[in-house]
Formats: C-alpha cells, structure tokens, sequence
C-alpha cells in the first residue's frame, strides 16, 4: 500500500486485526504498519504516538456502543420505554462482545484502563444521553428529577452499572441476571415517576 492511500480509518482497522492478533502487552506500532505494507513513520504521521493509536482504537470502539444509543435518546415516544431499551442495548453489547469474543474483550477492557480521558469522555456522553431521556420525560410530566435531569442521568449510569460495566463481566454468566436488571429496572421507573 503507498503512503499516500493511508487513512486514519484503515490504521485503525489494521490496528484492531494487531490488537485482536498479539494481544494489547505486545502489539506495536511497527505491527500495524506491517500489516499496512507501510513504514512505521507513516502511521505516525496520523497518529502521533502509540497511546494516541491506542486512544483511537479505544475511542472507535466506545463508538460503536454509543452512537446506537444516541439514537435511542433522540427518539420520540414513551419515555419509560425509551430508557428500558437504551439501557438493554448497551447492557447486550457489552455481554455480548464478553461472551461470544472474550479475548477481544478483554484487549478493549485493557485499552480502556489506559485511555482514562477517552473513558470519561464516553461515560459523560453515555450519562448525558440518559439526563437527555430524563429531560424528555419532565418535560412530558411522566419523570422527576429533583437533583437535575445531569445528576439524575448520571445516576442511572451508576445504578446500572452492574449490567454493563466492564469491571461487573465475571458477573455476566450468573443466573438470573435479566432477572436481577429487571427488579432494578422496576426501582428505577418507581423513582423517576412523577407523583400527581
């Protein structure tokens, strides 16, 4: 491949194929422009430096969970519903990216403990996402939320965290837990409920 047809995009791909190959520990730079036919210089001219590819690839990924829930919390529509759905699908993605690619997984689970900013920034986006539902909600007369519809967003990330949070996977395979998000679920929509 020339330099000159090189993107951002194709070092990302070949450094997710690196990453998934040799493992987060030994996957280099070097690595990745091998597997692009190209000189390790040129993918340093996308990305400045090994952390910044590995942000990137960490950023590409938190992507690819969120942008489908923002989706989500710009719909129209009950809002219960809304919020149900929003948190079953990200609590799926990460169960099942866990269960069906667990060496994958635990590569991005890795690369998250590093990228701390890239982190913050989804957790933020995830938690304003949430807030956005709640506003909806207020705004409709079906929610409350006395602390704000920011702290109230963010809470809920936080009392969910069990079903989604990476650092909550050894948990994921137990018995009962869609059991277990439902009763939590059913406290959460008792606590948003706006009384008459």
């Amino acid at each position: 491949m020339a330099d000159t047809a090189l993107t951002p995009a194709r070092i990302l791909e070949a450094a997710e194929e690196v990453l998934r190959r040799y493992g987060p520990g030994k996957a280099t730079v070097v690595d990745v422009a091998r597997a692009l036919g190209v000189s390790h210089g040129s993918v340093y001219r996308h990305f400045a430096s090994k952390a910044a590819l590995r942000d990137a690839v960490t950023e590409r990924w938190l992507k690819g969970v969120s942008d489908p829930l923002a989706e989500i919390a710009a719909e129209d529509g009950p809002v219960a519903e809304r919020m149900h759905r929003w948190l079953i699908t990200l609590s799926t993605a990460k169960q099942t990216m866990a269960r069906q690619e667990p060496e994958l997984f635990a590569t991005y689970v890795a690369l998250t403990m590093e990228a701390r900013e890239v982190v913050a920034a989804h957790v933020d986006a995830l938690a304003g996402q949430l807030a956005q539902i709640v506003a909806d909600g207020v705004a409709q007369g079906t929610f409350t939320a006395p602390a704000g519809t920011a702290a109230t967003g963010r809470a809920l990330l936080d009392a969910t965290s069990r079903f989604h949070n990476p650092a909550h996977a050894a948990d994921w395979s137990e018995p009962g837990l869609a059991e277990s998000f439902e009763a939590v679920w059913a406290l959460i929509l008792s606590g948003l409920a706006a009384r008459p």
